[in-house]
């Protein structure tokens, strides 16, 4: 970690100095200001690669200097946690809608919860990025698009098209996870029950003995939350420790995200090799796809990373690839055919669509996207 600068925020200089001599002692650099608006300042013109902010501060509320530091292109992406005397549930609550990544109480536990957080939030790098299995993320502005059906198919035909490679998939879809209805899985281990494994057992080697092969698909499910009341125990900042082992392990990780477009997944669509954008034929559907493809570019994204794929699967009614295309001003790489009743029966029946209908049209689709989408991820993943 030698080398990354971390910046403080606090009018409490005994405190502002207890927090630096910790990271020091890490060989962090650290930056101390102790103003809400010296800390922009400081922020806009060293971006450090981290920020602690006291959002009790004495001229600046933390939730505006949050506010003020995402609205900008040079800190918008930056981690920041707020590590504050105010317990309060309303004022955690603020200080995460407004931007906070973290929000740590200060106590006797505080510093351990505090280099934790630091570590996590630091280890999505650019060179962890580039190890590991290949990140390719399922997306959705609207539901009900085949997001999910469409993510399991691919996986399965990456795995049958390339049986030397490992293929898991993680649902992240909330607050019920997709993947496992679709396809018959029954198993305990899901995205909830890992998240709160220890950072020491959550390793590629246990995910190699735990997640079991979906038998027919031939690809390693991690299942998602199973009801809505298990989501809520979620831990959200192990997400990209789970993610970091599935690649340390797998050659492929597809990760569905359904249209579950949050503070927690942003960076995975940002560090993802491939996002893989899943587009309805109907007007609201593209209506929408358009604001969130707006969003994803202010937030970084290329076109060039993006995988478009319209799906007419469910119907023959809707706009055309010509007219998306225009309306969206990105290019659509694969149009899946209508495909009449035939994807929900295979769905309902657990089977990939491949299997049950071998001779359709659409399963020569399916291959072709897949060998599509690896290598483009493959392309990228190379620069």
């Amino acid at each position: 970690m030698t080398g990354k600068k971390i910046l403080i925020v606090d009018s409490d200089v005994a405190s502002q100095n207890f927090i630096a001599r910790n990271l020091t002692e890490q060989k962090y650099d650290v930056l101390q200001a102790v103003s809400g608006k010296e800390g922009l300042i400081f922020a806009w013109r060293d971006r450090p690669d981290l920020l602690i902010v006291d959002p009790v501060l004495s001229d600046l509320r933390g939730e505006d200097l949050a506010i003020k530091l995402r609205q900008d292109a040079r800190t918008s992406n930056i981690p920041v946690i707020a590590l504050s005397s105010d317990p309060g549930v309303a004022r955690v609550r603020s200080c995460l809608d407004a931007g906070f990544n973290e929000y740590i109480v200060k106590s006797g536990q505080a510093l351990p919860a505090l280099n934790e957080a630091v570590g996590r939030l630091l280890g999505i790098t650019a060179a962890s990025v580039k190890q590991g299995g290949l990140l390719i993320v399922f997306l959705s502005a609207k539901g009900g698009v085949g997001t999910s059906s469409l993510c399991a198919n691919i996986a399965m035909t990456i795995a049958y098209e390339q049986p030397e490679s490992r293929v898991s998939v993680l649902d992240m879809v909330l607050p019920i996870g997709s993947i496992a209805p679709t396809v018959g899985y029954k198993g305990t281990l899901n995205l909830v029950t890992i998240s709160d494994k220890m950072p020491g057992e959550l390793t590629a080697e246990f995910l190699s003995e735990e997640l079991t092969e979906v038998p027919v698909w031939k690809f390693h499910l991690l299942a998602g939350s199973p009801d809505p009341e298990s989501s809520l125990h979620l831990k959200v900042e192990r997400i990209w420790d789970i993610i970091s082992a599935l690649k340390a392990h797998f050659d492929y990780v597809l990760v569905d995200l359904g249209r579950s477009l949050s503070k927690f997944s942003l960076p995975l669509i940002q560090n993802a090799d491939l996002v893989a954008l899943i587009i309805g034929t109907d007007m609201s559907t593209v209506e929408l796809t358009q604001t969130m493809w707006q969003y994803l570019q202010n937030k970084g994204l290329d076109a060039s990373s993006i995988y478009a794929i319209l799906n007419r699967a469910i119907g023959l009614e809707g706009l055309s690839k010509p007219e998306v295309e225009k309306i969206l001003e990105l290019p659509i790489k694969t149009a899946v055919p209508y495909l009449g009743g035939n994807f929900a029966l295979a769905n309902n029946q657990h089977q990939p669509f491949s299997i049950k209908f071998p001779n359709d049209t659409a399963s020569i689709v399916f291959r072709d996207m897949a060998k599509q989408i690896t290598e483009m991820a493959r392309r990228l993943r190379a620069g």
